[in-house]
């Protein structure tokens, strides 16, 4: 017996799992090591080349180690807050194995021929609503379930997210409703970081002024380490300083990244607006939801369900039973269709029979029962490629066979009566 496995083993969705599905990341987890890099390589150079030097340079003695304390310790709340952002489910909604049966409905759909079959559909879009609001909500092929309000399907995770803000390549994760907050604080306290190493960076520069009584751009030459952190970090300010300020609007007006450039220019009134304060404190201040997905358990063996009969309507069987009487009647008219053919040819080679024996004597009788059986092998042959139906088809061809079979044997007993001279074969007649 195969041994069982685990949710996070037959994952559909595009994450990636360590630590047994312990820990969650995206398909991209890989840029992270590009965003630890652009932390902790500053962060050395300031400790190594600014922060030491400021040990002694305050009234109190050893006072400045606490430049280097806090740059160390603020690096630390940035990596944790960035691992609490990246590592764990954003809000991920457990797709489902069918599609949602209470929703199912029967609608008639044009099969050719204007006839109406019934087909099994449900609704792509539906309406629920919010704070005394009508909001439509779409059904997603993917995960095969109605999104809630504010959901969105990432193409990048390939999993619903619930409040989707966006898919951020640096944090290789998407950023939902359970690691919003963590992704906020680690945009802002990078930015606070930025202004702390920038502001450092420039008051030592400061300092070997004062005391080497230089000029600046000595002081700069003398201090290249600080220079280079001073551009780094006004540079870093303008993108993540950029984004806190974007997401501190975000939050006030109860938005997120998609609906913001997704709706922005339709006008619409946003329903989950609980006012400025009101909102930060959704954001800063409610318990986070716990995971709808247990990565770690064990899969359960779905049972199969039976199938979902699909049941016309009253009137759609009416159809069909309709249909069926002039089908019955169509095969019969072609039928006699094929005994005028068999009794026009027979009728032609009796003549031509008769006028051969009239010059030459009676000639031999073996050719008319293969003549009368091959027009029997082809009249099915005629009636499939005149009509081919998907239902009846076996019985139509039976009765169409029934009436030439009938039709040969009148043929071939009228011709023994007419005709003296040949013997007489009706033992013989199919």
């Amino acid at each position: 017996m195969a041994p069982k496995q685990r949710v996070y083993q037959v994952w559909k969705g595009s994450n990636k799992f360590i630590f047994g599905g312990r820990l969650i990341f995206g398909p991209d987890a890989r840029s992270l090591l590009i965003t630890l890099l652009l932390i902790l390589v500053p962060v050395i150079i300031f400790c190594v080349f600014v922060a030491r030097h400021l040990r002694h340079q305050f009234s109190s003695y050893d006072s400045g180690y606490a430049i280097l304390v806090v740059a160390i310790l603020f690096t630390f709340l940035v990596l944790m807050l960035l691992f609490l952002t990246s590592s764990r489910d954003p809000g991920i909604i457990p797709r489902n194995s069918h599609p949602p049966e209470e929703e199912f409905r029967y609608e008639s759909v044009d099969g050719g021929g204007g006839r109406q079959t019934p087909s099994l559909q449900f609704p792509r879009t539906k309406d629920v609503i919010v704070n005394g609001h009508t909001i439509r909500v779409k059904y997603c092929e993917t995960c095969m379930l109605y999104r809630p309000p504010r959901c969105s399907h990432c193409s990048i995770c390939n999993n619903c997210v619930e409040r989707f803000d966006h898919h951020c390549p640096w944090v290789g994760q998407c950023i939902g409703l359970r690691n919003y907050r963590y992704f906020f604080l680690f945009v802002s306290s990078a930015t606070l970081l930025c202004i702390y190493v920038f502001s450092i960076s420039a008051y030592y520069i400061k300092v070997r002024v004062d005391n080497y009584d230089g000029t600046v751009w000595k002081a700069m030459k003398e201090s290249p380490a600080s220079v280079i952190l001073m551009a780094y970090c006004f540079i870093s300010l303008w993108f993540v300083g950029g984004l806190t300020g974007f997401h501190l609007y975000l939050i006030g007006t109860n938005q997120t990244t998609y609906e913001n450039f997704r709706y922005r220019a339709d006008s619409r009134n946003n329903v989950f607006n609980q006012g400025c304060l009101g909102n930060f404190l959704e954001v800063f201040c409610t318990k986070v939801k716990p995971s709808r997905n247990n990565f770690r358990a064990f899969v359960q063996e779905e049972v199969r369900r039976p199938p979902v009969p699909v049941t016309p309507r009253e009137h759609e069987l009416d159809d069909l039973d309709g249909d069926r009487r002039p089908k019955v009647e169509d095969d019969l008219d072609i039928g006699e269709d094929l005994l005028k053919i068999s009794q026009r040819r027979n009728i032609e080679e009796l003549d031509e029979d008769i006028r051969s024996r009239g010059s030459n004597g009676p000639p031999h009788n073996t050719s008319e029962p293969d003549s009368i059986l091959s027009l029997d092998h082809r009249a099915p042959t005629i009636r499939s490629d005149a009509r081919r139906s998907s239902w009846e088809k076996n019985e139509s061809l039976e009765i169409a066979q029934q009436v030439l079979a009938d039709s040969n044997v009148t043929e071939s007993r009228s011709y023994v009566t007419t005709s003296g001279n040949v013997p007489t074969r009706a033992g013989r007649s199919l």
